[in-house]
């Protein structure tokens, strides 16, 4: 497992950003890179459990950390299959072990986007890799 980051500069507002990364109609767009259908459940506030899902299936996870149009921080604690909570199997503790942090930094009249996800399980590296750069294109296009 390894820690994994990505940036990408937008032509728009931390705010704008923000609220497009985080908006539940917008979110569904930018995240269908990672898997089409992809949504959540749940509140971006500090100390809330939130769900990404695609047909029930993904990730519960909670918002360790929220400063407004600075930085959210996601701290996962286990997987979820066909509606079932799993937090024992070895891909379930791998992926617990990882959280994703974004920053948002004013640059110019943009944003600076930093994603950083502590220790990406060995096994989803290349995909992380591939994925969050097309993911965050799709934003920065949502937000333009």
């Amino acid at each position: 497992m390894k820690p994994m980051h990505f940036s990408i500069t937008i032509n728009a507002s931390v705010e704008k950003v923000w609220h497009t990364m985080l908006g539940q109609d917008t979110y569904r767009i930018w995240a269908a890179e990672f898997m089409p259908g992809s949504y959540y459940e749940g509140s971006w506030e500090q100390g809330s459990k939130i769900l990404f899902l695609v047909d029930g299936s993904g990730m519960s996870s909670m918002i360790a950390e929220n400063r407004p149009y600075q930085f959210i921080s996601i701290k996962h604690l286990g997987m979820i299959m066909e509606g079932v909570l799993d937090t024992e199997s070895a891909e379930s503790k791998a992926w617990a072990a990882v959280s994703e942090n974004y920053t948002f930094a004013p640059q110019g009249g943009g944003t600076l986007l930093l994603v950083e996800l502590s220790a990406v399980p060995t096994e989803n590296e290349a995909d992380m890799a591939e994925i969050w750069p097309k993911a965050l294109a799709k934003l920065k296009t949502l937000c333009e």
